[in-house]
């Protein structure tokens, strides 16, 4: 018995550890600092790309205005990011998006990481994405931006400081942390696809934006 008990509780602590202990990779930087050299763009209307995304001191700029999203060049699967980032002035509305599939215009069918101020962590499946922690609401009825609600008080720092996004990817599961803080978890369908950053709200800037590749 005292053996069985070991053994189970052997397998609860690899659970535990999955994430952090997994065999990584060389950490990848998305932005080189000086371009969007990697990324494609997505812009509601006829604004050019180059006014809603673009670089400045060493940052991202992400005007807010009109919707739209840069995404990555290159598909991914199993991986941590990290993206540091901080509002232009008061704190506004954007994302992070995971698992992006088709590319649509303005959203595309993927997991967002919204990084709304005061509710950044919640998820909110777009384009037809579905994971399998959602619940309909009680009239049955699936909204247009159905939500997985972040687990914990906001833990963002105040307007214009430099926030950490961490989410953590393997397979369909999705895990993300805001500035330290465990926000949300959910089982996406898909399993890889595009990353994006989000116009949405307001300005925003990011001075890094890092993969590291999970074997």
């Amino acid at each position: 018995m005292r053996q069985s008990l070991s053994f189970l509780l052997s397998l609860l602590v690899a659970g535990v550890f999955f994430f952090s202990c997994a065999p990584k990779s060389a950490v990848a930087d998305l932005f080189n600092g000086k371009d969007l050299t990697g990324w494609s763009f997505v812009v509601d209307g006829d604004t050019p790309a180059a006014d809603v995304f673009s670089v400045a001191d060493g940052e991202i700029r992400i005007s807010g205005s009109p919707f739209g999203y840069m995404y990555t060049d290159a598909v991914y699967a199993d991986y941590d990011l990290e993206v540091e980032y901080a509002w232009i002035g008061t704190g506004s509305n954007s994302g992070i998006f995971i698992h992006i599939g088709e590319v649509s215009c303005p959203f595309p069918q993927c997991v967002e990481c919204n990084l709304q101020a005061g509710n950044a962590g919640t998820y909110v499946l777009l384009g037809g994405a579905m994971a399998e922690e959602y619940k309909l609401p009680e009239d049955g009825v699936l909204p247009r931006f159905p939500k997985i609600d972040k687990r914990e008080p906001s833990s963002e720092k105040p307007d214009g400081e430099w926030n950490l996004a961490r989410i953590e990817v393997r397979g369909g599961k999705i895990r993300s942390s805001i500035n330290g803080v465990f926000q949300n978890e959910c089982t996406d369908l898909q399993t890889e696809g595009h990353i994006g950053l989000q116009s949405e709200g307001g300005p925003l800037k990011i001075r890094s934006v890092r993969l590291t590749p999970v074997r």
